[in-house]
């Protein structure tokens, strides 16, 4: 077996390819490397599994799921040398396609299935693992034929921030020598200033600069407040992302932060009376509050129809796919198909899908229900699972942030609102459409990580029918393993608020807990906010007309400012740099570019690793946040200003460990 030289990415990989231009991945097409193997599929499921549970608890304690494939694919290199024989570099690339399921699937399930048990519901552990399972299969089902327009296709065209960090870290790990010595600096940077700065109260986390008197008066007068979130990990992913899509990105938040809210409070500020879907008065809420109870809509309305002219340029290629399945049937030419270039077979995947849908009917067919109701419930699963799978996929390929909540809002909204005139509604009702959202949301949580490995299985040379097998394996168990831990701390523990003569101490789990509001609220037939959707949705048909990306530009409308503004500060210092290597030019150009994305690629991978270490301390105990407290951490003047100056050091940090002169390798 030929041994495989391990060497840099070419030139051309994250660059757009010229006419007749190919890619060639580290591992040739016609090389011979072990990749589906015993080892890597059982290291891939153990840590599948350990990460699912802890995520699971997490996520339900303070909403945030752990980024588990970029962790996972530091272990992996790891792992790669503990047997005899040193895993190949593929062998990694599977254990972290297995083991990042577990993100996908934890997301899905603790966004939706703890509002069952808040609506005193109480699913099966059966009917629990089911719609995490056949979500998960779902969004891979529905990705596959995808797959060759947004990695191949798009090859360029889209930044894949967490996928070139994972990338990143697979080769240089594998690779050694100084640049893994930059790789493990950077990570070690970030994974120490992240963990103390999250995990406890050291200096503020977000910067809002309140205590400056105009900040301040902005915010009182004209509900208009900056807000920056000062980590390592998402400085790393504006670097990775580019210039472009940052500002895109801002852009939507700019839109939505000093543009929309400002107007709705000028609109609203002397009105005492509710304004629907709020509940108290605009004259008495603060910037975030008229946000999340309105602007927020507009944005998922500009997700969802951003997502619609996704799905229409992605049509010729997915054509194409029935194509090839068409001429297998007839000819069997797919087997021509190099070997980083072959899907599962179509006929497979069609039979996958027909299964599944036969099962979910299944599943909803033993509720008390009509079978009218099923048919038009099994419709919507299969709807949006295909249309949002689409959305995710966008979404991660350029912001690598996934927009499962706005999604599955939609989708429980539009469910409800669908359902309701079909005679739907009590707790049936209720049921039947947090089952919907929860197989909805699992399957645009796993088809949005998927697209991640194939394209680090694309830069490497995986085989994409590999990866696409092994990533039922690690739904079914991610799965298996989230739904048996709801169950488990469904009876330690109260999901949402406290109940009355209840002693069990309280999960927040927030996201459920928004769902569950609104399946309430919907099934007790109140009106849905069409006017803030509509809005949403011209927005996006508006940056269409412009020949704007129209998706970036809505999800930084959705997502919160201080996710944004120091991914700008990133992508400004990718391009500064991508300049100067320019003018540098040669050897040393190159090099300037690579020790950049290597150590934005080790910010992130050190941000998520702060992430998994911070989240694992609140599964002790005696946690607090206040466990570990500076003097100052309370007075903001202070505790600001050294957040603050803390970054703007990370930023020094990688354009000056980017530009340092070093001999080749």
């Amino acid at each position: 077996m030929p041994v495989i030289e391990m060497k840099s990415l070419p030139e051309n990989a994250y660059k757009e390819l010229k006419p007749a231009e190919t890619y060639m991945p580290i591992v040739p097409a016609d090389a011979k490397e072990p990749e589906l193997t015993v080892r890597s599929v059982l290291w891939g499921v153990v840590l599948c599994v350990i990460f699912t549970v802890a995520s699971a608890y997490s996520g339900l304690k303070v909403g945030q799921v752990m980024e588990a494939a970029i962790p996972i694919s530091i272990l992996a290199i790891g792992l790669a040398r503990v047997s005899r024989r040193r895993s190949s570099l593929l062998e990694n690339v599977i254990i972290t396609g297995i083991g990042g399921a577990a993100g996908g699937v934890v997301a899905g399930a603790i966004f939706t299935l703890p509002a069952l048990y808040i609506l005193n519901l109480d699913p099966h552990p059966v009917q629990t693992i089911f719609i995490c399972v056949a979500g998960g299969c779902l969004g891979v089902l529905f990705l596959i034929p995808l797959r060759r327009y947004f990695v191949r296709e798009m090859h360029g065209k889209l930044p894949y921030p967490e996928a070139t960090a994972i990338t990143e870290v697979l080769i240089t790990g594998e690779k050694g020598g100084s640049q893994a010595k930059l790789l493990l600096q950077a990570t070690g940077i970030a994974g120490v200033y992240d963990f103390f700065v999250t995990t406890f109260q050291v200096w503020k986390e977000i910067v809002d600069f309140q205590f400056v008197p105009v900040m301040h008066s902005l915010a009182d007068r004209a509900r208009m407040v900056f807000r920056f979130d000062a980590i390592g990990f998402i400085l790393g992913l504006g670097y990775v992302m580019g210039l472009r899509s940052s500002m895109l990105l801002c852009a939507g938040g700019v839109l939505s932060n000093f543009i929309l809210v400002p107007m709705i409070w000028f609109i609203g500020s002397h009105i005492d009376s509710t304004v629907y879907p709020a509940v108290i008065p605009i004259s008495k809420m603060t910037a975030v509050e008229i946000y999340r109870n309105y602007v927020r809509f507009i944005g998922v309305g500009a997700i969802a129809t951003a997502g619609i002219f996704g799905i229409i340029r992605s049509l010729r290629v997915v054509a194409g796919s029935f194509g090839i399945a068409l001429r297998t049937f007839r000819h069997g030419e797919a087997a021509q198909q190099e070997r980083t270039d072959r899907d599962l077979p179509m006929i497979s995947i069609l039979l996958g899908v027909t299964i599944s849908a036969i099962a979910v009917a299944a599943f909803l067919g033993h509720l008390p229900v009509s079978w009218t109701a099923v048919a038009v419930g099994l419709v919507l699963t299969l709807l949006f699972s295909f249309f949002f799978t689409s959305v995710a996929a966008n979404a991660i390929a350029t912001t690598a942030r996934n927009p499962v909540s706005g999604m599955t809002m939609l989708t429980v909204i539009t469910s409800s609102v669908v359902l309701l005139r079909f005679g739907m509604s009590g707790t049936t009702g209720m049921f039947f459409v947090m089952a919907i959202a929860g197989m909805v949301c699992t399957a645009l949580s796993v088809s949005g990580q998927t697209i991640t490995d194939l394209k680090a299985g694309y830069w490497l040379g995986s085989t994409p029918a590999a990866q696409e097998k092994v990533k039922f394996v690690g739904v079914i168990a991610s799965a298996t393993a989230v739904g048996l831990t709801i169950v488990m701390l469904a009876h330690t523990f109260q999901f949402g608020e406290a109940l009355v003569g209840d002693a069990r101490p309280v999960l927040a789990s927030p996201q459920a807990s928004i769902m569950k509001a609104l399946v309430q609220g919907f099934m007790s037939h109140q009106p849905v906010a069409y006017v803030l959707f509509g809005i949403g949705a011209m927005v996006a048909v508006m940056m269409e007309m412009l020949g704007q990306p129209s998706l970036i530009f809505a999800l930084g409308m959705y997502l919160p400012l201080e996710l944004n503004t120091p991914a700008l500060v990133g992508g400004f210092l990718s391009h500064f740099l991508n300049r100067r290597s320019e003018i540098a030019a040669g050897a040393r150009g190159k090099r300037i570019r690579e020790r950049g994305v290597i150590i934005a690629s080790g910010l992130m991978a050190g941000g998520a690793l702060g992430g998994v270490l911070g989240a694992a301390m609140r599964l002790v105990p005696d946690y607090r946040e206040d466990l570990v407290k500076t003097p100052f951490y309370s007075y903001d003047p202070v505790s600001q200003s050294i957040s603050s100056l803390f970054f703007v050091a990370l930023c020094m940090y990688v354009w000056f460990g980017a530009l340092k002169k070093e001999q080749e390798i």
